[in-house]
């Protein structure tokens, strides 16, 4: 069974930058597609990258954070990861990882996916 963990949250000043790492600790993450969510503080939860399975040869980012944030994914280490740069304090919230079994199309859709991570908090402020 697929258990997702996530790290890599924590404070951070406007600018800054932080890495988010989803790790798959029992099996390979290669057949799935990675999405990473985050849910601010009163709101609902939006996806903002999209990273496709096997070799990640897709990836599809949101307005919000295309040009600050980069998803990739280690196969090898059964990891995903979103490295985000000039943070704002827009991007706080609780960040989240997802896994969709053969995704293949830019989906951000929650039903889609089958395994969630427990969520990090990203807290940008000066």
């Amino acid at each position: 069974q697929v258990q997702l963990v996530v790290s890599g949250g924590g404070l951070v000043q406007p600018g800054g930058s932080l890495r988010l790492a989803c790790v798959n600790s029992r099996y390979s993450l290669r057949d799935y597609a990675i999405a990473w969510f985050r849910q601010a503080p009163g709101k609902e939860r939006e996806g903002v990258a999209w990273i496709s399975s096997l070799e990640g040869s897709s990836t599809y980012y949101v307005d919000s954070v295309k040009g600050r944030s980069t998803i990739s994914r280690d196969n090898s280490k059964n990891t995903a990861y979103l490295q985000m740069d000039s943070l704002k304090p827009e991007d706080t919230g609780v960040y989240y990882c997802a896994a969709d079994l053969w995704g293949s199309a830019a989906t951000f859709s929650e039903t889609e996916y089958d395994y969630w991570g427990q969520g990090t908090q990203v807290t940008v402020s000066s």
